[in-house]
C-alpha cells in the first residue's frame, strides 16, 4: 500500500471513530501532532470533540508540557494535563528493563480513566510502524489498555508521518523525537530527578548551538554525547565549549559517541519484547 491509499485508509479509519468524542494522549511531537489533526479534521464533520491528555512528569524534557498546551489550544481542543510522579507511581526507581511497560501502564491507566469520566471510550495514541520493530515493552501496557494506535494500525513509519504533517504544513513535522530522559541511563541504574534535569539542561545547551538530534548519555561519571553524524566534526570543533559546559553541569568526563546519534542505543543488549 502506498503513502497514499495508508492516507485514505486512515482518514477513514478516523471518521469511523469520531462518530463519538475520542481521547487522544498528546506530546506535542509529529505522531501525536498529525494525528491530533487529522482527528479534528474528522471530528468538525460528525460535530464531535477531540481531547488532548498530556502528562506532566520531571521525566520529561522542559518546555515539552507547554509546546503541547500550546498545540491544543491552537488546534481548540480541550486539553487536560495529568500529572505524575512515575518514580513512585511506577516503581521505575532503579531504571528496570520493562521500565517503559511500567510507565505506559500507570501513565494510560491515569488517561484512559480520566477519559471513562468524561464518558469517552476511546482513546489513542501516536505509536508508529517503526514501533513496532524495536524494543517498546510499553507497547504492551498499551494492548492491555485496549488503546488505539492508528498510525501504527495502517503502517505509517516516522518518515511517513513526516511527509504527511509536512504536507498539511504543520510546524512539528521536522521536530525531532523527545524521549522521557530515563532513555538516557543504562537499565539498572538509579533514577532520581535532579540527575535527569542535569542530563535535560546540558542536551538544551548543546542543542541551542544548532544542534538538532542530541542525547548526553550517562554511565557513572561519563557524560557520552550522541548527534547526526553529519554534526559530528561541527560539535568537535566546540570541544573545549561543551566539555566546559558539562562539567559545570556535574559531568566530570564527557566524551563524543563516534558512532553518532541512534534512537534506542541503550537497547543494545536488550531483546525486543513480541
Amino acid at each position: 500500500m502506498d503513502l497514499q491509499a495508508k492516507s485514505r485508509a486512515l482518514e477513514a479509519r478516523l471518521s469511523d471513530l469520531l462518530q463519538e468524542d475520542v481521547a487522544i494522549a498528546f506530546s506535542g511531537g509529529v505522531d501525536s501532532g498529525l494525528l491530533l489533526a487529522l482527528c479534528c479534521d474528522a471530528a468538525a464533520r460528525h460535530g464531535t470533540r477531540v481531547h488532548a491528555f498530556t502528562v506532566h512528569s520531571d521525566m520529561h524534557p522542559l518546555g515539552d508540557i507547554g509546546h503541547a498546551r500550546k498545540m491544543a489550544e491552537d488546534a481548540g481542543v480541550p486539553f487536560h494535563e495529568i500529572h505524575v510522579d512515575e518514580l513512585r507511581e511506577a516503581g521505575i526507581g532503579n531504571n528496570p528493563p520493562d521500565r517503559c511497560y511500567r510507565c505506559k501502564a500507570a501513565l494510560f491507566g491515569k488517561i484512559r480513566q480520566r477519559a471513562a469520566d468524561l464518558g469517552i471510550r476511546h482513546v489513542l495514541d501516536g505509536t508508529n510502524e517503526d514501533d513496532l520493530h524495536v524494543y517498546r515493552p510499553g507497547l504492551r501496557a498499551l494492548r492491555e489498555l485496549g488503546i488505539l494506535s492508528p498510525l501504527a494500525e495502517f503502517h505509517l513509519g516516522k518518515e511517513e508521518v513526516r511527509t504527511l504533517a509536512a504536507a498539511r504544513g504543520l510546524a512539528i513535522a521536522s521536530r525531532p523525537s523527545s524521549p522521557c530522559m530515563a532513555t538516557r541511563f543504562p537499565y539498572g541504574t538509579a533514577l532520581s530527578y535532579e540527575r535527569m534535569r542535569r542530563v535535560d539542561e546540558a542536551e538544551g545547551w548543546i542543542r541551542s548551538r544548532g544542534f538538532a538530534n542530541v542525547r548526553v548519555r550517562v554511565h557513572g561519571d561519563i557524560a557520552r554525547i550522541e548527534t547526526d553524524a553529519a554534526d559530528l566534526e561541527r560539535l568537535l570543533a566546540l570541544r573545549g565549549e561543551v566539555v566546559a559546559e558539562l562539567k559545570k553541569k556535574g559531568f566530570p568526563y564527557v566524551t563524543l559517541d563516534l558512532e553518532g546519534f541512534r534512537s534506542g542505543s541503550m537497547d543494545i543488549h536488550i531483546e525486543k519484547e513480541g
